[in-house]
């Protein structure tokens, strides 16, 4: 089971590693970074929102101690000493109520310095991130180009490969049908195969024309040998015609005569 479990696992991670588009996982990181720094900001606003109605509560706690100390001295001013202690009274309980508020105010305080803060160094490291993605999916996408070119040059990608076969099968295909179509014609000419439309020639009719063919041949060369030899050609009449007329031909021309 282990080693099936290996096995499984080895080939799921090849089948994955196939399928994975590192442009696609940059993509992913950036947008999970921007849904990260999203919360943080949102977290500012929550903490900023906290120590804003706190600031309100002090200020309403601190109107309403005001109040209670005017009239504490209104009371002490009519003689009222009782009506003078129960507003100190209330004043003071008041006071004890802002000292606690002003302590989870500079604490709220804190919070938002450090998450502001944090969200000012977050939002460089994603701008970083941005600009690295951007240069590592421009180097990747020059690179698999530069490899497919590579590879329809040399002939090893798997569609120059397809096209590559259909031309070998092509030229295989064509020599075959030659073949096949010059045995067909000897076996014709030699009379192996009979020819269904009374066109081809039996061997002997092929022989007599071969022989006609030669006969022709050496009855031209022969005709040219009489011609060269001292045939009737229109130079000798020419010269007959001179000597007649008591001109002389060349000792050349008369060697070339006797022979």
């Amino acid at each position: 089971m282990k080693r099936m479990g290996m096995i499984f696992r080895a080939k799921a991670n090849k089948a994955l590693d196939r399928a994975e588009d590192p442009r696609e996982t940059l993509d992913y990181s950036y947008q999970k970074q921007l849904e990260l720094l999203q919360k943080v900001r949102r977290g500012v606003a929550d903490v900023a929102t906290s120590r804003k109605r706190l600031e309100l509560q002090l200020n309403q706690l601190q109107g309403q101690s005001s109040k209670l100390e005017d009239q504490g001295r209104k009371a002490l001013a009519l003689g009222r000493e009782d009506l003078a202690r129960e507003a100190l009274s209330r004043r003071a309980a008041l006071q004890q109520q802002v000292t606690d508020l002003e302590t989870q105010h500079q604490t709220l305080q804190g919070e938002e310095e450090k998450l502001t803060l944090a969200a000012q160094r977050l939002q460089a490291k994603v701008d970083a991130f941005r600009t690295k993605k951007e240069t590592i999916k421009a180097t990747y996408t020059a690179a698999q180009a530069q490899t497919r070119i590579g590879e329809a040059f040399s002939g090893i990608s798997e569609e120059m490969g397809d096209v590559g076969l259909a031309i070998q099968r092509a030229e295989d295909k064509t020599a075959q049908l030659q073949a096949r179509a010059g045995a067909i014609d000897e076996l014709l000419a030699s009379g192996a195969l009979d020819d269904p439309s009374g066109m081809a020639k039996d061997d002997i009719a092929a022989e007599l024309d071969r022989i006609s063919g030669g006969t022709d041949v050496e009855l031209e060369l022969q005709r040219m040998k009489a011609e060269l030899a001292g045939g009737p050609t229109a130079q000798q009449q020419a010269l007959e015609g001179g000597a007649q007329d008591g001109t002389q031909a060349p000792q050349g021309q008369h060697r070339f005569d006797k022979q």
